[in-house]
């Protein structure tokens, strides 16, 4: 790698809030991982049911309607403002699990409830620290900070995976829950450094007379009137409601009952997953403005159900983790060109609310989830998945047909470098 293309590739961290978003989106994203693997094997192993699992992982999701009303508060009052204020209820949250632990007093039905109450705010997350790296970021370098910040998610999932199921096996769960609530604070207080905490539209002194229902609504239409932005809205939904539920909220149950393996198996896996994911963003980071936008979105979107295709025939975690490597990789030069494209096709008036709808794609998992529990009754997961990877294929085909003059085409908006 020559000089220059180191520079390039690390240009982003010049920018003062970027220096400190990109640590404190790695402390949160570290703890979402520890935390949702922690919870997930409990309710598993607890209840002894899939469908309680499928369940459990629905619940995270519960508050995708709200993300677009997250979004209008940060074009309101500064998106810095509203992600610290999502990262300390985290906190919150997650010290009252670790005092019900540490008095023996965590049931599935109190996990459950946790479950919920962070599922109306956790879906926001990612679209509030998008909109805050598109506040301080040049176009040019969006690709490259889009890429970066995605390791966030990516190494953390690595580590966080293999941290947390250690953690319980060695200490407990309410040690484990000990560090998830360290990390969260870490997070707050890196998160109150980033970004200005002004608003997108502090300029205008009659926005905060105008009615959060009408600003949403001027969203909402605005995402509509430009197709590139209503296909990549549509194309987001899809891979929520047919890979993602595949790749996160099942893992536990194809560790214990595809392949009869244990926790630490379960760890192993999703580390798999997020390392290929990991290599993703690193070759985005390095190559990512060689690509199209929208073109790479569609192609990688593709080959990562493909080769969660091919992982829902494995019966065996030698045969299954390569292919979760690969997945990953696919995974992510997928959706980091999403976050690119709606960040340098939008006016930045928008910013926070095109990233908020942008996350009601995540209410996908949701159907996803759990329409797969009673499918895995009656089919057995190889059906169930190779059904979805087969479906979601078969739309992103005819996305790219039908918006080939926004998406596909080489001079389109969407496929700016």
């Amino acid at each position: 790698m020559t000089g220059a293309s180191r520079v390039s590739a690390l240009a982003p961290f010049r920018i003062r809030s970027f220096r400190f978003q990109w640590p404190a989106d790695l402390a949160t994203s570290w703890a979402f991982e520890m935390e949702m693997l922690i919870l997930g094997w409990y309710v598993l192993v607890e209840t002894k049911s899939v469908l309680m699992l499928t369940v459990f992982a629905s619940l995270q999701y519960i508050g995708t309607l709200l993300s677009p009303m997250f979004g209008v508060m940060g074009d309101r009052v500064g998106h810095r403002n509203v992600l610290c204020a999502m990262r300390a209820f985290y906190a919150v949250l997650a010290s009252l699990l670790m005092v019900l632990a540490f008095m023996d007093a965590v049931t599935p039905a109190v996990v459950l409830v946790i479950a919920a109450l962070l599922g109306l705010v956790r879906p926001s997350d990612i679209g509030m620290r998008t909109a805050l790296v598109g506040e301080s970021m040049p176009p040019a370098q969006l690709m490259g900070a889009m890429s970066i910040q995605r390791t966030t998610q990516d190494s953390a999932r690595i580590a966080g995976a293999l941290t947390g199921a250690g953690l319980v096996a060695m200490l407990g769960m309410a040690l484990a829950y000990a560090a998830v609530v360290a990390f969260y604070v870490i997070s707050f207080v890196l998160t109150w450094q980033a970004g200005s905490g002004q608003p997108a539209r502090k300029n205008e002194t009659a926005a905060a007379k105008v009615s959060p229902w009408k600003e949403l609504r001027e969203g909402a239409v605005y995402v509509w009137r430009a197709p590139q932005l209503r296909a990549t809205m549509l194309f987001a939904f899809l891979l929520n409601l047919t890979a993602f539920p595949l790749f996160n909220g099942l893992m536990p149950y194809v560790a214990k009952e595809v392949y009869g393996a244990d926790q630490t198996t379960l760890g192993t896996m999703v580390a798999a997953a997020a390392t290929g994911a990991l290599a993703g963003s690193i070759i985005m980071t390095r190559y990512g403005g060689l690509f199209r936008p929208a073109r790479a979105m569609l192609g990688f979107g593709a080959a990562w159900l493909a080769a969660l295709l091919v992982f829902a025939q494995t019966t065996h975690p030698a045969a299954g983790i390569p292919v979760l490597v690969l997945g990953g990789m696919m995974q992510t030069m997928g959706l980091i060109p999403i976050n690119a494209l709606l960040l340098r096709t939008s006016d930045e008036r928008y910013r926070g609310r095109i990233m908020g709808i942008r996350m009601m794609a995540i209410y996908g998992n949701l159907p996803g989830l759990l329409l797969a529990g009673p499918l895995i009754a009656a089919w057995g997961y190889s059906a169930m998945a190779s059904l979805y990877c087969l479906f979601g294929i078969a739309v992103i085909g005819l996305i790219g047909w039908h918006w080939r003059r926004h998406l596909w085409l080489g001079g389109a908006e969407a496929n700016r470098r």
